[in-house]
């Protein structure tokens, strides 16, 4: 059943609580299990799923608070049949990582089950007060795992990252109960909000309201231009699983839930706000690519490098057609695992060496050969080489997009240039050039739990690299259904 996916993590993290930290052997145990049976289940109901079935499946429907029309709702269509297979991806790589944690391992594993769990819950519920509400649980979990496990200006990227995800939430909060008013007929279900909506739509006055609370409250979340500053320091202080997640997938709820609700119940308004939306991701694009090109951490330099990502996403949902918002699903899934799989290499360097700056390895490909070759492929991922499914993505964003804002296409494609420079200048002072005997402790990758998260993750983008139908048949038709 769907809601297994939200409290299989829960109901872990629980049975953490009650293992007593003496036993650090178990708790890896429990935590591995937990994201390898929602890995499992996300895969069996992707196995299940039926492309040319109209609507939600795997619906399941429990009343809570009749009175005021909520109720636990949850189902699948493409768009988060995708998202969760994501999140599966990465949330298993992740706890490879996360049971490497050698401080407070207990509190550690309990606080990124959580955070899995909900993560789970936004995609799946189909309930705005639910969905909401896993929303702002997603911060719970964040604030300690940063605070308390980061590494450099932890306390400073905690707080900024909570802070600007709140006031957004808040705004996007706002936003909802208006919906929810403004409909008239007292329920927080969402697939009856949108059927009543397609038939009987708001003034435009109100959808251009209404749109702008959504597209600001969860375009912070999102990374949207000029609201992005607390990321890139986020993720340089966060420890490397909660970066895996945060940059592969916390961050793709934003374009989500601007999706599910912004387009999906407010077209008129999205389509008021388009260009404007269009403008800011294509600045994004540009700024936050010349700012990776001036980072010396590594870091940093992903960090503003998925903010550049998360523009073409919003650049592909604001052109409003199936070719472009078909994109940019497809980037939201493999931007996520390629910067998954970045920030768990830096991680695994890291851990060992206590460096992360582009210019203090060289001639890693020697020393470290797999964990090289991961970087690299990765790189190559995120600069939208061939055979990796984010080529397929930007370039149905740009085809998409073309007809409505040419300009800021052609200026995207050269935010694809930008982004070579810094990934090629980086993977040329990191794995190439004279080894540097400062770092002859390092090793390399050899046990394949080592291996493992990097052959899952870049194995993905290279499925669907090769094979995209794999998802698009899946994402197509329920963004065509979604569209006016």
């Amino acid at each position: 059943m769907i809601f297994l996916l939200t409290w299989i993590p829960f109901v872990a993290a629980f049975l953490i609580l009650l293992t007593p930290s003496e036993k650090k052997s178990a708790l890896p145990i429990i935590a591995k299990t937990a994201c390898l049976l929602t890995f499992l289940l996300t895969i069996g109901f992707l196995w299940r799923f039926r492309p040319d079935q109209p609507g939600y499946q795997f619906l399941i429907r429990i009343e809570w608070f009749p009175a005021f029309g909520i109720a636990y709702q949850a189902g699948l269509d493409g768009i988060n049949m995708t998202l969760c297979l994501l999140h599966a991806l990465v949330s298993l790589a992740g706890v490879f990582t996360a049971a490497r944690e050698k401080k407070r391992l207990k509190e550690y594993l309990f606080f990124y089950l959580i955070l899995v769990g909900a993560i789970y819950g936004v995609f799946t519920c189909l309930d705005l007060f639910f969905l909401y509400l896993f929303y702002e649980t997603t911060l719970i979990p964040l604030y300690p795992m940063i605070g308390i496990w980061g590494s450099k200006n932890k306390e400073y990227g905690a707080m900024q990252l909570t802070l600007f995800i709140t006031a957004g939430a808040a705004l996007a909060l706002f936003g909802i109960l208006l919906l929810y008013q403004k409909t008239g007929f007292g329920t927080f279900d969402l697939i009856r909000i949108t059927e009543h909506l397609k038939n009987a739509p708001f003034a435009a006055h109100d959808q251009n309201f209404l749109a702008a609370l959504i597209l600001i409250g969860f375009g912070v979340i999102a990374s949207l231009w000029p609201l992005h500053s607390w990321s890139p320091i986020g993720y340089a202080a966060a420890p490397t699983s909660v970066s895996m997640l945060h940059a592969g997938v916390l961050k793709k709820m934003g374009p989500y839930l601007i999706l599910r609700i912004a387009l999906a119940c407010l077209p008129a308004g999205m389509a008021h706000w388009s260009t404007l939306l269009a403008v800011l991701s294509g600045i994004g694009i540009l700024y936050a690519g010349y700012a990776a090109i001036s980072q010396k951490d590594l870091k940093f330099m992903v960090g503003f490098s998925s903010v550049s990502h998360m523009g073409y996403v919003l650049l592909g949902i604001a052109a409003m057609t199936v070719t472009s918002v078909s994109g940019a699903v497809l980037l939201m899934f493999s931007h996520g695992v390629m910067a998954a799989a970045m920030f768990a290499v830096i991680g695994f360097i890291y851990e060992q060496t206590h460096a992360r700056g582009v210019f203090d390895f060289g001639g890693l490909g020697k020393k470290a050969p797999f964990i090289s070759m991961s970087f690299i492929m990765a790189s190559l991922a995120s600069l939208g080489l061939p055979g990796f499914s984010n080529f397929v993505a930007e370039l149905l964003i740009f085809i998409g997009s073309w007809e409505k804002s040419p300009v800021l296409v052609g200026l995207a494609v050269l935010g694809v240039l930008i982004t070579a420079i810094y990934l090629l200048r980086a993977v040329q002072h990191v794995c190439y050039g004279e080894f540097n005997p400062k770092w002859n402790q390092l090793k390399d990758a050899v046990t394949w739990q080592e291996k493992f998260p990097f052959v899952l993750l870049l194995g993905a983008l290279l499925l669907f690299g090769f094979w995209p139908q794999g998802l698009l048949r899946l994402i197509q038709p329920a963004v065509g259904a979604m569209l006016p």
